[in-house]
């Protein structure tokens, strides 16, 4: 009796042993991934911030101004009239808020009268214009 016992209870160890190898093994793949996953974040903010700093150099007013001296001729570049700058309200609807028609309404047959959007308050216009100096 003791015998069975004792092989009973030396299986569940063995089987209980591979059990926990086999998630360790797992857990070690996955740490193994996210070491992998967090090096590519850093990479890519890295990689970002690079494209940041090209970004504001290329950008800088002076820079520009010297290059539109330069090719002047070549694009014959005009300043904009003020005329051709439109507010935010002039703009037409965004597709969210075009109305929409009463399907029961459409099957029928019948004009369907579009439901009434609620008045967007206005939006303080945050668009600057500014000049290079």
């Amino acid at each position: 009796m003791l015998r069975t016992l004792d092989l009973i209870l030396v299986g569940v160890m063995t089987a209980a042993a591979a059990v926990t190898y086999t998630i360790k093994h797992h857990a070690e793949l996955k740490l193994e991934e996210v070491h992998r996953l967090e090096a590519e974040i850093k990479l890519e903010k890295d990689t970002i911030d690079l494209l940041k700093a090209d970004w504001a150099l290329l950008s800088q007013p002076n820079r520009l101004e010297r290059l539109v001296n330069n090719y002047n001729g070549e694009l014959q570049l005009q300043p904009t009239a003020s005329t051709s700058l439109v507010h935010a309200r002039e703009l037409p609807m965004l597709k969210s808020q075009v109305p929409v028609p009463d399907i029961a309404e459409a099957k029928a047959g019948t004009k369907a009268k579009p439901k009434a959007v609620a008045p967007q308050p206005e939006e303080e216009d945050l668009m600057a214009t500014g000049s290079v100096e």
